[in-house]
């Protein structure tokens, strides 16, 4: 049996509120579990004690038993000290295509041109005087 340890979700809408649990992998996210490992209330501020609250002698149980914890909830342990953190990709997708690079890029370079072609005039009044 694959074992999870993950977040199953509680709550009404709009006002989350998750719990911790171990639960056979082929179980829907909010369906059966075998046991219940701690909670998680996103909407409590970040550096709140009762935001994440596991049972750290159960969890290391369940990860001796082969558990794979899922995403956020390795997050959790990595904040704990836990797991050891691991590398994650760092999706770009802030950064803009090649297209608008180029187009920044030519850019650049008509205002290096342009400022260049201002500075040459004032050179030669300058230079005249």
């Amino acid at each position: 049996m694959a074992m999870k340890i993950r977040l199953a979700r509680g709550g009404s809408k709009k006002r989350p509120f998750y719990r911790v649990v171990a639960a056979d992998s082929r179980m829907p996210r909010d369906g059966r579990f075998i046991e219940k490992l701690g909670t998680y209330n996103p909407l409590l501020p970040k550096d709140s004690e009762e935001r994440v609250k596991l049972d750290m002698e159960r969890v290391q149980y369940w990860l001796g038993q082969g558990a794979q914890p899922s995403d956020r909830v390795s997050r959790f342990l990595e904040a704990a000290g836990v797991l050891e953190k691991k590398e994650r990709a760092n999706m770009k997708k802030a950064e803009p295509g090649q297209k608008a690079k180029d187009r920044a890029e030519e850019k650049a370079e008509k205002a290096a041109a342009a400022a260049e072609a201002a500075a040459a005039p004032a050179e030669e009044a300058a230079a005249e005087e």
